[in-house]
């Protein structure tokens, strides 16, 4: 499949390259894609510091905005994407320091007590900082399995291939994987512990690959020897060929060589890994069984995001298409696409606070939360009912002849790892299927809201219980409040907000951070 490239800092589509040998396909696409731009006006927006959906009106906490200590905007002259991490401790915390926060900048990474709505961003005090000469971190991830009140272990990757665990807590912790580059050279995409492990964790390439490693073994001297011992259609997966248990334990190859696998993503139940790649593809996997079940194709490019909804049943993904697409588990198809975005979506994350997933009882329907943010800079809420949830048209199957029953039946075949492409047919097959049905085929989503949050790039975005969270590639991260969490408590933070967000539209400063 070809895929045509864009401007990344671009903040309108061309949607005179996307219909160029799509219009067989595209049925109106295009059309709504010049609409949008013109009810955009191409004019630069004033910054929003609160909307209103009907659960009332959220907040810009303007006070609780994390970033560096002197808070000096990022020079982005580097892909590397500004990521958050969370994860949260309670037992005997009586001081409301619960949660922790990571995130990075440039060839920076940071740890903070995360305060929520309750106090503003105290900068001063970080519980980590760190600043790598020559690399940058891309990706990371806390073990929330492994974390007590002495030890908070995390999982960073980088920009040249290393992948670093560290604890922020006890300092003396610095364990490095694939240090030689003898794995995979290629940077770190995402990484993730295995969930309810204490040491399995894994990391993704742009190369395609994707490696489990186990944080108690050690990485061999000399290249690794694979041996296949899985394979299906578009995947391979190896394991070394070694004397004694080193890393990597098992390597996946997705797609293809230099395929990059953009971003995984374990279903809330365990069971179920999902993988987007550069080459279109969304793949889930039966993790454990190592076994494809079901597989969906973005309608232009590559996807670039994947999240589950909290129930397991429907994933979501973004990408290079500008839409955000639904896709049910149960149904083994697309069942919906969200059309908002006037630029790469970068990141989707259900809300499982506000969703109330579908009931066994017909008469009580549910209905999902989604969010989605780009490279537009605008965030967009989505509500995915019922009526979507089970609307019901006439697509053709996967045109797959090892499938039955929606279900991806996997043959071990003796190929290499070379090779793994030429087991996938021509993507364009897809198009009018259940993987990728036309722009008519399924119901569209449009907007609940749909505002301009930021001056750059969006590249983080997550729900908690109070707020929600999203970071720009300018290196802020922002609180947003919920309804209802306003309080004569912390009605200070949102104070003066002119003021703060003069100071954090300042144009780059720092030109020193630069990669």
């Amino acid at each position: 499949m070809m895929i045509n490239f864009r401007n990344p800092a671009a903040d309108r589509p061309r949607c005179d390259r996307r219909l160029t040998g799509m219009n067989s396909a595209a049925d109106g696409y295009g059309s709504s894609c010049i609409m949008s731009m013109s009810l955009d006006g191409c004019g630069k927006e004033q910054l929003k510091t609160q909307f209103v959906t009907r659960e009332g009106v959220y907040k810009l906490l303007t006070l609780a905005t994390y970033s560096r200590p002197n808070r000096i905007g990022y020079n982005v002259q580097t892909n590397t994407s500004v990521r958050v991490s969370f994860v949260g401790y309670s037992p005997s915390d009586t001081n409301g320091n619960n949660d922790r926060m990571c995130f990075n900048i440039g060839r920076e990474l940071y740890v903070f007590y995360y305060k929520g709505t309750k106090k503003g961003a105290d900068l001063t005090k970080p519980i980590d900082k760190k600043l790598y000469k020559g690399i940058s971190p891309t990706c990371h991830d806390f073990n929330s399995t492994a974390i007590t009140e002495d030890s908070l272990p995390l999982i960073v990757g980088f920009s040249t291939g290393l992948v670093q665990l560290i604890d922020p807590v006890r300092k003396d912790v610095s364990v490095l994987f694939n240090e030689e580059k003898i794995i995979d050279k290629t940077k770190v995409t995402c990484v993730k512990w295995v969930p309810n492990s204490k040491h399995l964790f894994l990391a993704s390439h742009a190369s395609g690959q994707l490696y489990l490693y186990n944080e108690t073994f050690t990485c061999g001297t000399t290249t690794p020897s694979y041996q296949q011992v899985k394979s299906g259609e578009g995947f391979t997966v190896h394991t070394c060929k070694t004397k004694s248990t080193r890393n990597p334990m098992y390597r996946w190859l997705i797609g293809g060589d230099y395929n990059s696998i953009n971003e995984f993503a374990f279903s809330p139940c365990n069971l179920y890994l999902a993988v987007v790649s550069q080459d279109g593809f969304l793949r889930i996997f039966h993790y454990d069984k190592m076994e494809l079940i079901g597989m969906a194709r973005s309608y232009f490019g590559g996807f670039l995001c994947v999240c589950w909804s909290p129930d397991s049943r429907y994933i979501v993904v973004g990408g290079e298409d500008d839409l955000v697409t639904v896709y049910s588990i149960s149904e083994h198809r697309v069942i919906a696409r969200g059309q908002g975005h006037h630029s790469w979506v970068s990141v989707v994350a259900f809300d499982p606070y506000t969703s109330t997933p579908p009931s066994m009882e017909p008469c009580l329907p549910g209905y999902y939360r989604l969010g989605s943010v780009g490279h537009d800079t605008q965030m967009c809420l989505w509500d995915i009912t019922d009526d979507i949830l089970h609307h019901v048209t006439l697509v053709s199957p996967l045109p797959v002849t090892s499938k039955q029953n929606g279900v991806i039946n996997n043959t071990k075949h003796n190929v290499n790892a070379n090779n793994v492409q030429k087991q996938t047919q021509d993507p364009m097959r897809l198009i009018g299927t259940t993987a990728c049905p036309r722009f008519d085929q399924c119901p569209r989503l449009e907007p609940l809201i749909c505002k301009k949050i930021a001056h750059d790039r969006l590249t983080a975005l997550i729900f908690r219980e109070d707020c929600f969270v999203a970071a720009c590639q300018n290196g802020y991260v922002y609180t947003w409040a919920r309804p209802g969490t306003i309080t004569s408590l912390n009605a200070h933070l949102v104070s003066d907000p002119n003021s703060i967000m003069s100071s954090l539209d300042l144009p780059s400063l720092n030109s020193t951070s630069a990669v």
